[in-house]
């Protein structure tokens, strides 16, 4: 499904089945542009979906107050993730005292809460999105590192967990000493996987030297 159809479709049942008025009129109001260029640039492209992602997600604070992350991601509704995009502007350059130690506090409090969370800067989604994909699928993998193709082997589907918790290239030695095996069976299961097209080689033409997920 193309994004711009799947995206609509996500917003207008997130919007119908919301009860809460508060964060039903956030959603009707639109999502920031910031919101917008991460699901379009990076997140869409590197998941395919937006399920268990909730957009204006509301969180209460020590104080009765009510406070909304930009996205939250909730597989099962049991774990919590947290996503805010940090534009460049309102979080760096023009940052008062007073917001600064809100914001920390705000950090804080959804930690203690249980809550993981991922701050991504703008300029990072326009910069660098393909990092920034990369990013969110170690992310993704916290949560559903269960969840890879049952026609995998115990070693291959271990092999893209593997992958999705890390935030760059490796080697076929440290996936060897992960599964604890040789580097030569090491090389076969990636080689096995990048046929599959589930991960890419990195670097290196005549010997491949370093493997990663592929986005």
């Amino acid at each position: 499904m193309k994004y711009d159809q799947a995206f609509d479709e996500w917003m207008q049942s997130m919007i119908k089945q919301e009860v809460n008025h508060r964060r039903r009129e956030l959603l009707e109001k639109g999502l920031g542009h910031g919101t917008v260029e991460f699901l379009r640039s990076v997140w869409y492209p590197a998941i395919g979906s937006f399920k268990h992602l909730y957009p204006e997600w509301e969180v209460q604070d020590f104080h009765n107050g009510y406070r909304y992350l930009d996205l939250a991601y909730m597989p099962g509704g049991v774990v919590k993730g947290g996503i805010e995009i940090q534009g460049y502007g309102p979080h760096a350059r023009d940052l008062d005292v007073r917001r600064f130690k809100d914001l920390c506090w705000r950090h804080c409090l959804l930690a203690l809460d249980n809550w993981l969370f991922l701050p991504i800067a703008y300029l990072s989604i326009a910069d660098e999105p393909k990092r920034c994909q990369q990013l969110v699928l170690s992310f993704i993998g916290k949560f559903i590192a269960t969840d890879v193709q049952e026609s995998l082997s115990w070693l291959e589907a271990e092999t893209i967990r593997f992958a999705r918790r890390l935030l760059r290239p490796f080697m076929p030695s440290e996936l060897a000493a992960h599964l604890r095996i040789s580097d030569q069976y090491a090389r076969k299961i990636l080689g096995s996987l990048v046929d599959r097209q589930l991960l890419i080689v990195a670097s290196g033409k005549q010997r491949y030297r370093t493997y990663a997920l592929k986005v």
